[in-house]
């Protein structure tokens, strides 16, 4: 008879810190530049180089461990963790071992109330979808340290395998490393501690988290283990999961071979693993290196960090608002629904959007119908995250007062914001620009109306019969002949008066 099986799973998050130059050196941290254009002699590793620490990585790390309920390591210092690989020009690796920045913190996450991230991510390899529990669950997940450390170059394949080329553009760009306890125990967990830690980094600033480009990754330790038993399994770890699908379906995948191993009376095997998404399984990499395979010593290049109580209460003072303290203002500042305050906070971007869009135009309800709707909609069509929304506050505003003062009607404004969306179109010149000012004329709208009703009897019959519904046919048609530049509350109101 099969034993019922609990999983254990602490994470391992690397996250690229959003500093204009890499940790050591000076060279650029911007994405997307010719291979091996940020370099210099630092991050390339050449003999005589001599690191110099960047100051922002260190307040950017301090910043993540205070929101994080992190105590602060006052004396602090760097160690070299050594490994062989053409990724790794030094053969050596700068990072924190003995006495990291930041230790014994933790996040509050909930579970039970899904975002959508948690929908798709949560779905099984067929698409499948999951039957939501709408009872919230709170618990704390421990943050065992935070590091700092410099990231490694990037191998580019080719596509036969047979030649691999090294890009150091990304070697030295700042990281922290976030390792939380052992403390979460299915994948839903894992994505709630994920968005968790992607927010209050993203309400920082110190970092985009932008998963699709490697500026967050994490590192999947999983055992599994009898229900009720108080002793660990062996763990195994798979590297650098790039999305929440990834991480979910690894979890599932990763659970169910160690339990058939079990099950069939073999020994899981502590290991590091590969997970491969499109044959929804994983492969193994190498064994699992303990930190004495690293020989990690002290680096003589660096020198220890002192961090002084005035220094904290200098990053501690300049934290923004996060958004438990945003969603309580936004319940007492603006009257919109809990619902809009909810999904509003759970990006920055859309919150300072939203913020500014308000506080320009004075009509908080109606930038939230537009991010609620129309770009929520947007989003989802072309597989955007929030963070990567091009339009400006002011824009926004621009567009809602031009619906106010009747200068285009709703219609028209949806597609003006289509527009806007993907290139932060200016709407007033667009709209001045393509003609689609509405026509406020009412006695041209009459004149419309009127040629309507003479070209539908039966329209005409039907509402005059009482059927209330055929009035909104006879505005379509004054519409389509005004080219949707009536405005529709004008035309339902004179078809009436023509009509009585």
């Amino acid at each position: 008879m099969s034993k019922e099986y609990e999983t254990v799973i602490g994470l391992e998050v690397h996250v690229e810190l959003a500093t204009k130059t890499k940790i050591f050196c000076g060279c650029s941290t911007a994405f997307g530049a010719e291979p091996n254009a940020h370099t210099c002699p630092v991050c390339t590793g050449m003999p005589g180089s001599l690191p110099v620490l960047n100051k922002q990585v260190v307040e950017y790390a301090m910043a993540v461990g205070l929101a994080t309920n992190c105590d602060i390591t006052r004396h602090c210092k760097f160690d070299r963790k050594n490994y062989f690989y053409p990724d790794n020009p030094q053969n050596y690796q700068i990072s924190q071992l003995y006495l990291p920045i930041c230790r014994n913190g933790y996040v509050e996450i909930e579970t039970g109330k899904l975002s959508e991230n948690q929908k798709n991510a949560l779905k099984g390899k067929n698409g499948s979808e999951i039957t939501e529990n709408t009872e919230v669950k709170r618990k704390k997940v421990g943050i065992h340290e935070i590091h700092m450390e410099e990231d490694a170059g990037k191998l580019v394949h080719d596509d036969w395998g047979e030649v691999s080329l090294v890009d150091y553009n990304r070697s030295g760009v700042p990281l922290i490393e976030i390792v939380s306890e052992p403390d979460m125990r299915s994948a839903e967990e894992v994505i709630a501690y994920l968005e968790k830690l992607r927010m209050i980094i993203q309400y920082l600033g110190a970092s985009d988290c932008k998963l699709q480009e490697g500026s967050m990754r994490a590192d999947v330790n999983l055992s599994v283990r009898a229900v009720g038993s108080t002793e660990f399994g062996t763990r195994t770890e798979m590297k650098n999961l790039n999305s929440f699908t990834s991480i979910t379906h690894a979890i599932e995948g990763e659970r169910n071979r160690q339990i058939d191993i079990l099950e069939s009376g073999g020994k899981v095997i502590q290991e590091t693993r590969r997970w491969d998404d499109t044959k929804f399984e994983s492969y193994a990499m190498r064994s699992k290196e303990d930190a004495q395979d690293y020989r990690y010593f002290p680096d003589p290049d660096l020198l220890p960090v002192d961090i002084a109580d005035e220094w904290i209460e200098k990053v501690k003072a300049a934290q923004p608002e996060f958004r438990e303290a945003k969603i309580e203002r936004y319940k007492q500042e603006y009257q919109i629904p809990d619902y809009d305050i909810e999904l509003i906070t759970s990006s920055k971007r859309m919150a300072d959007i939203f913020e500014e869009a308000s506080g320009i135009c004075g009509q908080p309800k109606k930038v939230s119908n537009w991010l609620m709707v129309e770009t929520m909609r947007l989003l989802k069509e072309k597989s955007m995250d929030p963070d990567q929304i091009r339009f400006s506050p002011a824009n926004l505003a621009k567009l809602i007062e031009l619906v106010d003062s009747k200068v285009i009607n709703n219609s028209t404004a949806k597609e003006v914001f289509e527009v806007m969306f993907d290139n932060d179109t200016d709407p007033a010149k667009y709209v001045e620009e393509h003609g689609m000012k509405q026509e406020n004329d009412e006695g041209a709208v009459k004149a419309i109306c009127e040629k309507v009703i003479a070209e539908n009897p039966q329209s005409v019959a039907d509402y005059k019969g009482g059927k209330d519904k055929a009035i909104g046919f006879l505005v379509g048609q004054v519409m389509k002949a005004a080219k949707g530049k009536a405005d529709p509350g004008t035309a339902n109101k004179i078809l009436k008066e023509l009509l009585s």
